[in-house]
């Protein structure tokens, strides 16, 4: 572009923008899978019936952070029930054996039937899901919390596609100055969102992975 040559930054910053924009939109298909795996997980463990929800590129950034919210707020719903409940069935050091993920073969028999009136289902599995979501529950306030903030935002409004497009579909017929302008203001946008949203994202992603991959090294250690 001609105009390059009297603002050199403008064509880095548009790589920026680029790199920003394919930051945020793996952040989001990666939250949307781990959440669609929590529910599978909640739905197997817990006989809950969650559905599946899908990232929509048509959709502005608000309406898919507003959808995965919503299944947020669900799955905590469903959580704080079962955590109300299992603790005015269960004697308090069960409880507290519960949350701690400190369960014996004894203790779990105990509280079994319970956990069928609460749940559905009384597996060790279950137990140890059960226990690793009250703990975590935390973590998925704060990152619904983040997608609130997004929402919260003028660059909330802006459709997904063009966001991880980049800058070709933001600034295609701005040139010069305006482009710079456009283009630092676009930055500042991007790095507020990703600035509370990357490491929200990334606990939440780790947390539910590490809860999947805990349950059948918890069942053992619990039956042993």
């Amino acid at each position: 572009m001609l105009s390059d040559i009297f603002y050199p930054d403008n064509p880095k910053r548009r790589e920026q923008l680029i790199r920003k924009g394919q930051e945020l939109k793996d952040l989001m298909k990666n939250n949307f899978r781990t959440t669609n795996q929590l529910t599978d997980a909640m739905n197997k463990y817990l006989s809950c019936s969650f559905e599946h929800i899908a990232l929509n590129e048509s959709a502005t950034l608000r309406e898919n952070c507003t959808l995965i919210m919503g299944c947020m707020c669900n799955i905590m719903a469903e959580v704080e029930r079962i955590d109300r409940e299992l603790k005015e069935e269960l004697e308090p050091t069960l409880y507290e054996n519960l949350r701690k993920l400190s369960l014996s073969s004894a203790d779990f028999k105990a509280i079994s039937k319970a956990f069928e009136a609460v749940c559905g289902v009384a597996t060790v599995e279950s137990a140890v899901f059960v226990g690793y979501l009250i703990d975590n529950v935390v973590t998925l306030a704060n990152i619904t919390k983040t997608y609130a903030i997004i929402v919260a935002g003028k660059f909330a409004c802006v459709k997904l596609a063009v966001v991880f497009l980049g800058i070709d579909m933001i600034v295609k017929d701005i040139i010069g100055k305006i482009e710079r302008d456009q283009l630092k203001k676009a930055l500042e946008e991007y790095d507020k969102v990703l600035d509370e949203f990357r490491p929200a994202s990334e606990q939440y992603q780790d947390k539910i992975t590490y809860v999947r991959v805990k349950i059948e090294v918890e069942k053992e250690e619990m039956l042993a």
